[in-house]
């Protein structure tokens, strides 16, 4: 049995779901093992066993996987937000397509489903049109602000980031400076005291436009003012200050309360065509490009000729149900954040869509009752949270028969299970295709077909 701190050589096999590399030591336990690329052959340290696998940290490579690159950020892999830096943009897609590959033939069952090739980006850097900073003070006083390290709250301190464009490290240091010529109190977890607890930045990437929004454990800043101007001054394309109110002892890091220090409150992007309004509140997809990229495989595989109904479950604040509006007889959207229904009314509205309507439920129950009304679509479209949709919402979706299902996932093997439970209902899979929305982390989406079978 594997001792903590033993020494074993390995060859890395493969990756895990959270981009470790995976090995099998002598007595053919697997061992995680972070930032191994596959094909490494490794001496590596024992931290942990479980039982069933362990944990370990590179000691030694003994021969580097072909795969290998030299990491091209100072604070890899001290900050979580990449865990592919140390391999070639190519093999990071190979290994992602591979991974919804094992998960759709292992958990799901299927062997021989059309899997289309991976869709990359064209560039793995710059693509965050969103950023979210925390600011703590370290053991000397002095203030940070950048990125939570791995598995922790402990904060990288840093002024840029290679998945986030250049004018957000603009902003990053205007903000600093000010926090620290103003002497503004850094928030601390543990004793709630402090006021800046993050900087959120957001870009519209079409139009340029830039919001800073600072998130405060209170209701004003020290020398606002102040902050403005050397935004003002520093940062291209700056369309808005806003301060968030945050009091909550919590991790959730924006509040309901913002107030606009200058400029505009939302700042304008263009997704498919279409207009959306984007606030510190709004959601909007981070990588813009590969959400059109995504969504235009949805759009495909939903089949629209101008004679459906689209139901849209999980609808958000209406984005991929919106970009097949006029693709669609009429959509229907739910969803059950209260917020994100009235801004998917509005982004229906600003872009003239007149056929769409939206409610704010529960995903079953909002089906079950198009279905009691008679009210059958034609085209269901899923977009579920990370743990897929529930057996008892997959039973509703079969049982008012849409002659297509397009499920769009974020995680591969809650999709694959689900895939089997629609398989289960007649509904079989006709069509997959992984998109890389967000290069350099483990994360993978996928857009899968589901047809109805004829009775």
């Amino acid at each position: 049995m594997l001792q903590k701190n033993e020494l074993i050589e390995i060859e890395i096999t493969g990756y895990t779901t959270d981009g470790s590399g995976v090995g099998h030591a002598p007595d053919g336990m697997a061992v995680f093992v972070p930032g191994a690329a596959q094909g490494d052959r490794l001496q590596v340290r024992i931290l942990k066993n479980t039982g069933r696998l362990a944990y370990g940290k590179i000691e030694r490579i003994l021969a580097p996987s072909a795969d290998r690159t030299e990491p091209d950020c100072p604070q890899y892999p001290k900050c979580g937000g990449c865990v592919f830096r140390h391999i070639t943009y190519e093999a990071e897609l190979r290994a992602k397509e591979q991974r919804v590959r094992d998960a759709v033939e292992r958990i799901g069952g299927f062997s021989d489903l059309c899997i289309r090739p991976i869709v990359g980006a064209p560039s793995p850097d710059g693509y965050r049109n969103k950023a979210q900073l925390p600011i703590c003070t370290a053991k000397d006083g002095t203030l940070q602000m950048g990125f939570y390290a791995r598995h922790s709250h402990r904060v990288i301190d840093c002024d840029s980031c290679r998945l986030q464009p250049p004018v957000f490290e603009k902003a990053m240091r205007s903000v600093r400076f000010w926090a620290e010529q103003s002497g503004v109190a850094p928030y601390d977890e543990a004793t709630h005291r402090g006021i800046l607890r993050h900087v959120y930045l957001r870009i519209a990437q079409a139009s340029g436009e830039v919001m800073v929004c600072l998130v405060a454990n209170g209701a004003r800043l020290p020398q606002e003012e102040t902050l403005v101007s050397l935004l003002r001054a520093q940062v291209p394309g700056l369309a808005g200050v806003v301060l968030n109110e945050n009091r909550a002892k919590t991790n959730v890091i924006l509040g309901n309360r913002c107030r606009l220090l200058w400029g505009k409150e939302a700042i304008t992007d263009t997704l498919c065509g279409l207009q959306f309004e984007i606030s510190p509140l709004s959601f909007y997809q981070v990588n813009r490009g590969q959400a059109q990229r995504l969504y235009e495989i949805a759009a495909q595989y939903a089949g629209l000729t101008g004679r459906e109904h689209l139901l849209d479950l999980y609808c958000g604040t209406g984005t991929i149900g919106l970009t097949m509006a006029r693709r669609a007889k009429r959509l229907t959207g739910v969803e059950i954040v209260p917020q994100a229904v009235e801004d998917a009314k509005e982004n229906a509205r600003r872009n003239g869509i007149t056929n769409a309507r939206f409610y704010c439920a529960d995903a079953a129950q909002a089906a079950r009752e198009l279905r009691q009304k008679g009210e059958m679509p034609d085209v269901v479209v899923l977009d579920p949270p990370r743990k897929g949709c529930d057996e008892a919402l997959v039973h509703t979706v079969c049982g008012i028969e849409p002659a297509r299902v397009v499920y769009v996932s974020c995680d591969p093997a809650t999709l694959a299970r689900d895939m089997k439970r629609f398989n289960a209902l007649g509904y079989r899979p006709q069509e997959l295709t992984p998109v890389d929305m967000f290069p350099r982390t483990a994360h993978v989406e996928t857009v899968v077909l589901l047809q109805r079978e004829s009775l």
